[in-house]
């Protein structure tokens, strides 16, 4: 099958609108994504029924060439399984007419998706932690969710409709005539539509082909440092002498109902899965009302930070924020509520796509840069700066400075020292480190930061009869005894306007 290949001058951009559909096309999109959720399941059961299938077929002494033949879980394998069966299963014969295709490759995508990352996961080629077999969704907890690739995906002529497969015309929320516009004009094209049901609403994601046209910043040859925080969301200090803050609004605490309303689902029979009770109408009324207030609470941190970042990819052409270890952080018993309410991960995120539409830069300098504890002015370091001391003193100069002021004017001075080269040196990024130091060894031979991940163990049997099966059927086994890469040394990771890794510069 022909690979798809993006236009010269043209790039991917996702455009996420929000919907307004009456009641017939409400029902019509819960149906749909009710189908994607049933052939989720199919697909797992289909899959994993031979698995234990083997299991026990072992614990009888079958020999190994005797044993149920894998089945593959490859999306062709599973869409041809699926099409054979929709029309004995009773589970589908009566009603699987009445949605799309898509609705149901949908389902077939996403178990072939959780199927190679938990085999991926097992044999050591996947990051973070051990993902298990792919489960059933249950209709009460699932996300509603359905994809369409093909057939009419297209906006009406007058912006506020979107018409879509077996669904038919729904209406927007808001205006997009302009995305008509661009559409008419040839410089936009429809790849696929996602509606998605998400804080009590319906959304659809526009996944379009659309020109690159770059915008020019306001000012392209300043810099701007960014020192996130709790207490102050956001501390900026640029080239021009410049210093700002952005208050860290806290929507989480400040909505006073959410305890309330917590309170008031907690004194309610609530579903156990454990045994198979289920909830009360009471229970969900008040559930609604407290998600209700999650929703909002969340709408307006979506807000605030898309305003924040939009306005610094729009003002200053090179950008310098930290790379925090915002998952270790969020771990502590006292500050987690707070860290994971300020969203640091999401300012970052949304940083690097819109610098790179803009063509700017963003710096991410390294995670052990002591921008607190260097000096602005000589660029003497302390060894040690408490989170306690809000105030940075600086023993050598005399330099007294607000914690937080201090290390965004590091992480301004930073960019000063950075080229745009793949392969760059810098220096500490402060007035009193003009040029690059050189790197020595360290003390006891230790040039290489200590590895903190652990290679996985030999996968042994596991739950599922042995070792897993490829999606193909003549791929019988995947590897499972991998070592993890490296932990690569300290540096300085730099993105530039395409996306592309500038390299890792060296620090001492």
């Amino acid at each position: 099958m022909r690979k798809f290949t993006v236009r010269p001058g043209f790039t991917v951009l996702a455009h996420k609108l929000a919907l307004d559909p009456n009641a017939t096309a409400t029902g019509r999109l819960q149906s749909h994504a009710g189908g994607a959720r049933a052939a989720y399941n199919w697909a797992v059961a289909h899959v994993t029924s031979v698995w234990w299938q083997r299991k026990a077929e072992q614990s009888y002494g079958i020999g190994e060439d005797q044993l149920t033949p894998w089945r593959s879980w490859s999306l062709p394998e599973l869409r041809k399984a699926f099409n054979a069966a929709i029309h004995t299963d009773p589970r589908f014969a009566s009603w699987w007419q009445a949605n799309s295709k898509e609705a149901y490759n949908t389902g077939l995508a996403h178990a072939c998706a959780a199927f190679d990352n938990y085999a991926k996961s097992r044999s050591g080629q996947r990051k973070g932690p051990r993902m298990g077999i792919p489960r059933f969704k249950v209709m009460r907890t699932a996300r509603l969710s359905c994809r369409f690739t093909t057939g009419a995906i297209r906006l009406e002529p007058d912006g506020r409709h979107l018409t879509l497969p077996r669904i038919g015309t729904v209406r927007l929320h808001e205006d997009a005539s302009h995305l008509r516009a661009l559409a008419d004009a040839g410089r936009l094209r429809i790849l696929s539509a996602t509606v998605r049901r998400e804080r009590g609403r319906w959304f659809a994601a526009l996944q379009v082909e659309q020109r690159h046209e770059l915008v020019k910043v306001a000012r392209p040859d300043a810099t701007v440092g960014i020192d996130l925080g709790i207490t102050t969301l956001a501390v900026l200090a640029d080239s021009d002498g410049n210093r700002g803050q952005v208050p860290n609004l806290r929507h989480l605490e400040e909505a006073q109902q959410l305890r309330r309303a917590s309170r008031v689902v907690s004194r309610r029979q609530g579903p156990d899965p454990r045994t198979g009770q289920q909830p009360s109408k009471r229970w969900e009324k008040a559930n609604r009302a407290r998600n209700k207030i999650h929703h909002r609470v969340a709408n307006l941190r979506e807000d605030t930070l898309h305003k924040l970042t939009t306005r610094l990819a729009a003002e200053y052409g090179t950008i310098v924020v930290e790379d925090l270890n915002v998952a270790g952080m969020g771990q502590g018993r006292r500050l987690s509520r707070r860290i994971a309410d300020a969203a640091f991960g999401e300012i970052r995120r949304q940083l690097t796509y819109k610098t790179r539409r803009r063509g700017t830069r963003l710096i991410v300098a390294d995670r052990w840069f002591p921008s607190s504890k260097t000096c602005s002015r000589c660029g003497v370091a302390r060894a040690k700066l408490p989170l306690s001391v809000r105030v940075f003193v600086c023993d050598a100069c005399g330099l007294v400075l607000d914690r937080d002021d201090n290390a965004a004017r590091n992480l301004a001075a930073l960019a000063a020292h950075t080229t745009r080269s793949t392969r760059s040196r810098t220096g500490t990024g402060v007035a009193g480190d003009l040029d690059p130091p050189v790197v020595g060894s360290k003390p006891r031979g230790a040039d290489r930061k200590t590895r903190i991940t652990r290679p996985r163990l030999m996968a042994g049997t596991g739950r599922a009869g042995g070792t897993i099966p490829g999606p193909r059927p003549g791929q019988k086994r995947e590897t499972v005894n991998r070592t993890p890469e490296r932990t690569p040394c300290p540096g300085e990771t730099v993105t530039d306007h395409s996306g592309r890794n500038a390299g890792i510069a060296e620090t001492s």
